[in-house]
């Protein structure tokens, strides 16, 4: 059977995507949806005791942005309860997207499997998968990104998903050990709290620049994508542009005296930033990127999600890309039209 439409990935973009289509009239059985898990991406699966840097008020935006959501019929939940102003772990996220996923996976045809390679042939995309091979006039990628590392092997790497998680750090052999913190991030500000309530020896966080926090405007926030916000930029303001905490030491990357701070260090932590998942190679192109403005990558080949924001310029010319799950609601809403006539 050739679907309409199929959608890889089912974290907060790839359940958008879904959402949206079926908003726009896209029958329920012309929808296939790929992804080895459903269990809400990433988010649902690493990131749950990390805190947002998002409101609940946006999350519950994209909640109530689908109508095939049907989020007004949900149960009692937690994030229903928060303040819409405040912030909160993300596992309070996690519990309505899987929700949401429950109510899409009742409607159109889901298959529980990797994608592994994209042909277009004969003007349909073949989708090969661990299990079966599918064909779909249009296909939507929302892949998800993964944590990027540095080059650096005489540190044993911490992933960051367990730094980012109390639980998962508490079983780290910390006692004693001087630990890297590279970058000055949301996740960096995450990190180094919990490493310091560790009996680590110290804890010294390598940056390129200063920090930037996220600034609440009458209509607009500026450093949207990119400053910090929530616990975060409260703590980073009292104790990185503040007082530095005992134990902690910060060193510039570009500065005299690092590499003479890294011979200090045996354990890193790498908060820089996420990449792309690595999508199947089409032998027509090999790897394709995406136009960042519009989410196309080929005729009937789009991106959505963390994999592939929106790149956007703010009222001062700064460049950012939207990442955060109301934005990907907007961005699907903005760009759908577009993509439903430019098929293959």
């Amino acid at each position: 059977m050739t679907y309409a439409w199929t959608v890889i990935g089912a974290g907060p973009g790839g359940i958008a995507a879904v959402g949206k289509l079926l908003d726009l009239g896209v029958a329920d059985e012309d929808i296939a949806w790929v992804d080895p898990s459903f269990e809400a991406g990433d988010l649902g699966a690493k990131w749950r005791s990390v805190s947002s840097n998002t409101k609940v008020g946006a999350f519950l935006e994209y909640l109530n942005g689908a109508k095939a959501f049907r989020f007004s019929e949900a149960p009692p939940m937690p994030l229903t309860e928060i303040d819409p102003e405040e912030t909160c772990a993300l596992a309070l996220v996690a519990e309505p997207l899987l929700w949401v996923t429950e109510q899409l996976r009742a409607r159109v045809r889901t298959f529980t499997t990797t994608a592994t390679g994209l042909v277009l042939e004969n003007r349909r995309w073949r989708i090969d998968t661990d299990e079966q091979v599918l064909t779909s006039s249009n296909v939507i990628l929302a892949v998800g990104a993964t944590p990027k590392t540095l080059n650096y092997p005489q540190l044993q790497e911490i992933p960051l998903d367990v730094a980012l998680d109390q639980e998962k750090l508490a079983e780290q052999p910390l006692e004693n050990a001087v630990v890297a913190v590279f970058g000055s991030s949301h996740s960096s500000m995450i990190a180094l709290p919990h490493l310091l309530r560790h009996p680590v020896a110290k804890v010294i966080n390598f940056y390129r620049s200063p920090v930037k926090y996220a600034v609440y405007l009458d209509d607009w926030i500026f450093y949207d994508d990119t400053g910090l916000k929530g616990r975060a930029a409260v703590w980073a303001r009292e104790n990185i542009d503040g007082v530095l905490p005992d134990r902690l030491e910060r060193c510039l990357v570009d500065g005299p005296d690092f590499d003479a701070k890294l011979a200090e260090c045996n354990l890193a932590v790498y908060t820089v930033g996420l990449e792309r998942r690595i999508l199947p190679a089409t032998p027509q192109w090999g790897q394709l990127d995406y136009n960042p403005d519009n989410g196309i990558l080929a005729p009937g080949l789009f991106g959505v999600g963390i994999a592939f924001p929106q790149r956007a310029v703010d009222r001062y010319g700064y460049v950012e890309y939207r990442v955060g799950l109301k934005k990907f609601m907007d961005y699907l809403h903005e760009v759908l039209p577009l993509w439903t006539r430019y098929s293959t």
